[in-house]
């Protein structure tokens, strides 16, 4: 990957829809190392954090994150920089599709691509056969993407630790699941000598909530959250409609999912949130997530149902369609996957 990098002129880093703590983390992380900050040395490259649509609000604190271009808005500019890319080095997803219309022009560059991931089963070919990736660092055993980076560029400055510090916050749950190897604290230790400061990011990235996320937050709870005590299960669902009346933005949903498993007896959680139809397309979209505490795995389920997967206590997946149509899937086929 060294080697990619040093030849490289133009090289632009992409991360999936919907970006989180971990996609901006391991990207802004490859944004610093690439442009020669680790070492205090200004490189000459050209490098560009691309991300398909916005990202939340509380991460923009991060170092380089008002750098990063969102397809959405900027959509000419990220076409002429992603044709004009020598390299791409993509983070956190296992397949074009997760980057939304960035995949098929990502498909079409014949620039080398590396993939860094920590999501099982990646795909490796394109539709026509084709071999996607010049170097795959796929590892899912690893609690994120931003600690596969940081083995990946060996040596950190502040500005890298405070990335990556922030993905391996986030995508486990501040260290709550996906955290149980002992070599991640390992690594944690090491972005504390470089100077990281836990407790700032903490706050920044949980501290920061608007009134009416945490309104929202409450209705979720108190209105919406249906439990199946059989199966040990939590369902929250928020439709469009709901979401408007307490003015969403982007990353107001975070952590919802987490909050059942707080509760006695319920060891499986999931969240689902309905995207309304964009034009040209017929159906709203179901984003969901899954969540689940010890030896029960949810990302068969995720996999299997809803056309994502994950780790086995963390997992996401989605339903072109209705959310009533997404419930139905869920309430037929949970007793399939789930532990008593």
């Amino acid at each position: 990957m060294k080697e990619y990098i040093e030849k490289a002129e133009h090289i632009v880093i992409l991360t999936h829809m919907a970006p989180d703590g971990d996609a901006m983390g391991s990207a802004l992380a490859l944004w610093h190392y690439c442009k020669g900050q680790r070492d205090k040395v200004q490189s000459t490259k050209e490098v560009t954090v691309i991300v398909p649509n916005a990202f939340p609000a509380f991460l923009g604190w991060m170092p380089g994150a008002k750098e990063v271009k969102v397809y959405e808005q900027e959509s000419a500019a990220c076409d002429k920089l992603i044709a004009e890319a020598d390299l791409f080095l993509c983070t956190d997803f296992n397949e074009p599709k997760r980057i939304g219309p960035v995949g098929e022009k990502l498909l079409a560059s014949k620039a080398p691509k590396i993939l860094i991931d920590h999501h099982i089963d990646p795909l490796l070919t394109s539709p026509e056969g084709e071999q996607i990736w010049a170097e795959v660092h796929s590892h899912p055993e690893a609690s994120s993407a931003c600690e596969i980076v940081y083995k990946l560029i060996t040596g950190v400055n502040l500005e890298i630790a405070t990335c990556i510090y922030t993905g391996l916050m986030t995508d486990t749950g501040n260290f709550s699941f996906n955290s149980t190897n002992a070599e991640l604290y390992d690594i944690i230790a090491s972005l504390l000598r470089a100077g990281v400061k836990k407790d700032e990011i903490y706050n920044a990235v949980f501290n920061q909530f608007s009134t009416d996320r945490m309104r929202l937050t409450g209705y979720a709870l108190y209105r919406k959250m249906r439990i199946y005590p059989e199966y040990h299960l939590a369902l929250i669902t928020l439709s469009a409609d709901e979401l408007d009346q307490y003015h969403y933005k982007t990353g107001d949903c975070e952590g919802i999912v987490n909050m059942p498993l707080q509760i006695a007896d319920v060891y499986y959680s999931v969240f689902m949130r309905e995207e309304r139809a964009k034009p040209g397309t017929p159906k709203p979209r179901i984003r969901i997530s899954f969540r689940s505490q010890g030896d029960r795995p949810v990302n068969v389920w995720a996999g299997e149902v809803f056309h994502g997967g994950g780790h086995a206590n963390a997992s996401g997946g989605e339903v072109l369609g209705s959310m009533g149509y997404a419930v139905k899937l869920f309430e037929q086929s949970y007793g399939k996957y789930l532990k008593i």
